[in-house]
């Protein structure tokens, strides 16, 4: 075999090599990638929960002040920025 066919076929397995480690890497670097966006998912459906549920304990809150007070709004006191100020 010649050395011009000799670095050709060397030339080649390691450009084949160098393809498959790039393929492999890139497909790792993917799946981390969207294991990192279920994990964030996850989060973010995580807080909205505890968020409704901040929410709902809120309400429920506000329903039992209102039956032991009452509650006004503001815009029927009288005061001068409800008569048009």
């Amino acid at each position: 075999m010649s050395t011009a066919a000799k670095l050709t076929l060397a030339g080649t397995t390691a450009g084949a090599i160098g393809i498959v480690i790039f393929v492999h890497y890139a497909q790792r670097a993917e799946k981390a990638a969207m294991h990192a966006g279920v994990i964030r998912d996850v989060e973010q459906q995580r807080l909205k929960r505890e968020r409704q549920a901040d929410f709902e304990m809120q309400r429920a809150l506000e329903a039992e002040y209102r039956k032991i007070q009452t509650v006004s709004d503001g815009e029927s006191s009288g005061t001068p920025q409800s008569q048009g100020r």
